[in-house]
């Protein structure tokens, strides 16, 4: 684990794979549990903040940025009104339940980012209860190799959605008629085959028993999130 202090009121820590590893924590359970995400970054917090200088005086937000080695954690100092001073930054906000707006959009499916000039997953668009579709369910091996999948799959026509269950990954691909030729979900199954494997259990199992970690844009979600 590395911390920088970039100025009076805010830290900087990065936290690589193994440093998450020796916590018992992964970025995809940052993703699906609220009292897990206050529980870990505030740990964190007291890891850096052993004497509790930073954070005697107010509240911290949180900031965290995920990406395929780990992820950069920003820890701000709540500031008065009142305070002055160029070196301030104000703090990222948090919901209710103190889920950083970061996560809490990821939670959201809140997939399409402004200037983004990569295809899209049309999963938002399509009206699944209007059309005749056909389901593909992968396992993966590991989380990489979601990742890997996300950067080589535009899907068209189609929605993707990230379960977890059973300590496995599970992505389930929904092409729907009215919007993809067999073709191309013949050809966009093929790729995707390539990463994972077909299995027979379905999205409705999932849904019951699995956690849904990523829904309807999962490959985007992924894609834009964990760029490499």
């Amino acid at each position: 684990m590395e911390m920088e202090r970039l100025n009076a009121n805010t830290i900087r820590v990065l936290l690589g794979n193994d440093d998450l590893a020796e916590r018992g924590i992964t970025v995809l359970d940052l993703l699906g549990n609220h009292k897990q995400i206050e529980t870990f970054f505030y740990s964190i917090l007291d890891e850096v903040d052993k004497d509790h200088t930073f954070a005697s005086e107010g509240g911290v937000t949180f900031q965290v940025m995920p990406s395929q080695s780990g992820l950069e954690l920003l820890i701000s100092r709540n500031q008065d009104e009142d305070e002055g001073g160029d070196d301030s930054q104000e703090g990222p906000q948090t919901d209710e339940n103190g889920v950083p707006d970061f996560i809490r959009q990821q939670l959201n499916a809140f997939d399409e980012p402004d200037g983004s000039d990569e295809a899209s997953d049309e999963g938002s668009f399509i009206d699944g209860g209007q059309a005749d579709k056909t389901e593909v369910v992968l396992k993966l091996q590991s989380f990489e190799d979601f990742i890997a999948l996300a950067q080589e799959l535009r899907l068209e026509g189609a929605s993707s959605d990230l379960y977890s269950y059973n300590d496995d990954y599970y992505l389930v691909l929904t092409f729907y008629a009215n919007k993809a030729s067999s073709g191309e979900i013949a050809d966009q199954t093929a790729l995707a085959l390539e990463y994972g494997a077909r299995v027979s259990l379905s999205a409705d199992v999932l849904a019951e028993y699995g956690k849904l970690l990523m829904p309807t844009s999962a490959l985007e979600t992924g894609r834009y999130y964990f760029k490499k």
